[in-house]
C-alpha cells in the first residue's frame, strides 16, 4: 500500500470519528436550542434558487422541437442550448468562488440570481438560436456559480448540526424540478408556446431574488480560494477515475434525456398529452430514485453507480428495439428516470472518499464534470440525432452507461466507510 493510500485511510478515520460527533450532536437536546439560530428563511430562499436554476436548465428538454420549428434549426442545433448552458457552467463552478473571493456572498448570490432572470426574459424574446445562446450561457454563469457556493453558504446560516437537514432542504429544490419542469414545460409549450415556459421560469426567478434580498444576511468573504488545489486534485488516480467515470455516464444519460421528445414525438409517435405524462413519470421516477438510489449508495456507492450504468443501457437498448411500442417506450423512460436517482448521491461519496482532505475542492470539480458531460452527451446526442434520426441519443446512452459500468467495477472504491456528502447536480 502506497503511503498516499496510507494517508487517505488515516482521514477516513478522522472523518469516520467526525460523522461519530455530528450524530452524537444531532441526537443532543442541545441541538435543539440550536435550530432558533438556524435561518431557515435564507435556506428556503436557496431552496428557491435550485428550483429555479434546475428547472431553466432542463426545459429545453421538454421543448425542443417547439423551439427548432419556431427558430427554424434542427433539433441538434437546439439541443446545443443545453450544451451552452453546462459548458459554461462547467468553467463558473471553480472560478466564480475565485474571481469574487473578496466580495460580499449575499451581493454575489443576488447576482447569480439576477443572471438567472435575465437569462429567462432574453430566452422569452430570442428570435434566432444566437439570442438564445446568449441566453443559455448567462444561465450556465449562474448555475456554476450557484452549486459552488449553495453547500459553503448553507453552512454558514445554520449551526453545524443542522448542516444535514439544511442540505436536505436546499436539495428538495431539485427533486420538486425533477418532476415539475418537464410535464408542465411540455404542457404550457404546447398550450401557449415555447415562450411562455420561460415567462413561467422567470416569475420563479423573480420570487427568489425578492425572497433572497430579503432574507440573506450580510456575508463576508471567510476564505480565499486558490486553483491551485484543483490541478494537485487530478494527479491523484482515485479523482480521476471518478471523474472519468462521472463524464461517461453522465454523459450517457444526458445524450439520451436531452433528446427523448423527438424519440417520442417521432418514434413512438405519441400525442403531446401523452408526452407530458411519460415525462411527469419520469420526474416522478426520478424522485423516488433518488431515494432509493442514496439507500444503495450509502452501503456502496461503487454498487449504485455499476447498478444504475447498467440499468439505464438495458433501458435505452430497449427503446432501440422497440421504441416505436407506446407502453414499452413509456415504461422503460419512467424507469430511467429511476435509475439515474443512483448517480448523484454516488458520486458524491466517490469524489469525497477519492479526497477526503480536500472534500470541498473535489466537490467542485465534480460540479464541472457535471457540467462538462452534460455538454458532451448533448453535443454528442445531437450530432447522431442530426444522422441517424431519433435513436442517435439511446445509441449513445447504450455505449457511455456500458464504458462506464466497466470502468466503475474496475476502479471503483470498495470500502464502505461513511463521510460527510456535499452537494453537486
Amino acid at each position: 500500500m502506497s503511503s498516499t493510500e496510507c494517508s487517505v485511510l488515516e482521514r477516513d478515520e478522522v472523518d469516520r470519528a467526525d460523522v461519530d460527533r455530528d450524530d452524537v450532536a444531532r441526537n443532543d437536546p442541545v441541538s435543539d436550542a440550536a435550530s432558533t439560530l438556524a435561518n431557515w428563511p435564507a435556506v428556503a430562499s436557496l431552496t428557491l434558487g435550485v428550483f429555479g436554476l434546475v428547472t431553466a436548465e432542463f426545459l429545453p428538454a421538454s421543448l425542443l422541437t417547439a423551439m427548432a420549428a419556431d427558430l427554424h434549426i434542427s433539433e441538434g442545433a437546439a439541443g446545443q442550448t443545453v450544451t451552452a448552458t453546462a459548458l459554461v457552467g462547467a468553467i463558473a463552478a471553480p472560478s466564480i468562488p475565485v474571481l469574487t473571493r473578496r466580495m460580499d456572498r449575499r451581493r454575489v448570490m443576488l447576482a447569480l440570481t439576477l443572471a438567472l432572470l435575465l437569462s429567462n426574459a432574453i430566452a422569452v424574446f430570442a428570435k434566432d438560436l444566437t439570442t438564445l445562446l446568449v441566453a443559455r450561457v448567462m444561465l450556465g454563469v449562474a448555475l456554476g456559480g450557484f452549486w459552488s457556493m449553495a453547500a459553503p453558504l448553507a453552512l454558514r446560516l445554520v449551526p453545524d448540526a443542522l448542516f444535514p437537514r439544511a442540505m436536505s432542504l436546499i436539495l428538495t429544490g431539485v427533486s420538486v424540478a425533477t418532476v415539475c419542469a418537464a410535464p408542465i414545460g411540455a404542457w404550457m409549450g404546447d398550450t401557449w408556446g415555447w415562450r411562455s415556459a420561460f415567462v413561467a421560469a422567470g416569475a420563479v426567478g423573480l420570487v427568489t431574488l425578492l425572497a433572497q434580498w430579503i432574507t440573506l444576511p450580510a456575508l463576508p468573504p471567510k476564505s480565499q480560494p486558490d486553483l491551485r488545489v484543483l490541478g494537485q486534485l487530478i494527479t491523484r488516480g482515485p479523482v480521476r477515475a471518478a471523474l472519468v467515470v462521472v463524464l461517461l455516464v453522465i454523459s450517457g444519460h444526458f445524450a439520451g434525456f436531452t433528446y427523448i421528445r423527438p424519440l417520442m414525438e417521432n418514434v413512438t409517435h405519441l400525442s403531446i398529452g401523452a408526452i407530458s405524462a411519460v415525462l411527469l413519470g419520469y420526474g416522478i421516477g426520478g424522485f423516488f430514485g433518488n431515494l432509493a438510489g442514496g439507500y444503495v449508495a450509502g452501503r456502496s456507492e461503487r454498487h449504485a453507480i455499476v447498478l444504475g450504468s447498467v440499468f439505464i443501457a438495458a433501458l435505452a437498448l430497449a427503446l432501440l428495439l422497440a421504441g416505436q411500442s407506446a407502453s414499452v417506450a413509456s415504461v422503460a423512460i419512467v424507469l430511467w428516470g429511476f435509475a439515474f436517482g443512483a448517480f448523484p448521491v454516488g458520486f458524491q461519496i466517490w469524489i469525497v472518499r477519492a479526497a477526503p482532505d480536500q472534500a470541498e475542492g473535489a466537490s467542485g470539480l465534480l460540479v464541472a464534470a457535471f457540467q462538462t458531460a452534460i455538454a458532451t452527451g448533448a453535443i454528442g446526442g445531437g450530432v447522431l440525432v442530426d444522422r441517424i434520426g431519433a435513436l442517435g441519443g439511446p445509441w449513445f446512452a447504450v455505449i457511455a452507461m456500458t464504458l462506464g459500468a466497466i470502468l466503475t467495477l474496475r476502479y471503483g472504491p470498495r470500502g464502505s466507510t461513511p463521510v460527510a456528502v456535499t452537494p453537486t447536480h
